[in-house]
């Protein structure tokens, strides 16, 4: 029997996840920051923020923005790490970085960024790698979240920190409720007129649906080792900050 797994609220074969999700962002690309800012109302960028200031970045650190996708992260980490430091923009889509290096080029924020495509679910890092390992909206795309996280914590110095950033489940009585009426009715209409793709965020709000919850990625983090794992609730929990640390 074929192995399934979610594809939004479908269940397709394993092995044709991580091409659905590559087609669902080379589609949206182009407008992916764009529809980021429609959607929230500019509150991811607030949410970026919070993890920017949340995982103490220094000078002279090496950090993985993993599904960087579009680079916004690795533009605010950047000038953190200054020229002593590096930023590794990486994420499996080839549309997604192409948008993320222009961005970067036009704020000239190149000499400390390496932009690199990989699975992560096999990152091709040397153990005990990185300071700071950060993965901003992208783990609920990963196929094996479990093998994504090991590979994290893989690469990841003794003493280094990890950040996921990710929706997560509403934690404030009835905010569930206004938030799948938001989601369901008005992002994949959004996806429609402005990316001509109402397909795409349909699976987006869906994908968001079957993420494990606070609870169990903080224990998925505890099983691939991390160790103090906290969450911080953002904006009701609609959104969820996961830290952990390796010792």
């Amino acid at each position: 029997m074929t192995e399934k797994t979610d594809f939004g609220f479908q269940q397709i074969p394993l092995q044709d996840k991580t091409h659905k999700v590559g087609e669902v962002f080379s589609s949206v690309a182009e407008k992916y920051d764009l529809m980021n800012d429609l959607m929230s109302l500019g509150i991811h960028r607030w949410w970026k923020q919070r993890a920017i200031t949340s995982g103490g970045f220094r000078a002279g650190y090496k950090v993985l923005d993993l599904a960087g996708g579009s680079g916004d992260l690795t533009a605010r980490i950047s000038p953190l790490v200054g020229e002593q430091g590096q930023v590794y923009l990486a994420d499996i889509n080839a549309d997604m970085l192409r948008i993320g290096r222009n961005r970067l080029l036009d704020q000239g924020l190149y000499r400390n960024v390496q932009i690199i495509r990989v699975n992560a679910e096999s990152l091709p890092f040397i153990e005990n790698y990185f300071d700071r390992v950060i993965i901003g909206f992208g783990l609920r795309n990963v196929t094996d979240k479990p093998a994504a996280l090991a590979a994290i914590y893989r690469v990841l110095k003794p003493g280094g920190k990890i950040l996921v950033l990710e929706f997560s489940k509403p934690a404030i009585k009835g905010l569930d409720k206004i938030y799948d009426l938001y989601s369901f009715n008005v992002i994949p209409k959004l996806g429609e007129w402005i990316c001509h793709d109402k397909a795409s965020y349909q699976y987006l709000v869906e994908s968001i649906r079957v993420h494990p919850d606070q609870e169990q990625l903080k224990l998925l983090m505890e099983q691939s080792g991390c160790e103090d794992v906290i969450y911080h609730n953002l904006a009701g929990g609609i959104v969820a900050l996961h830290m952990g640390f390796k010792y």
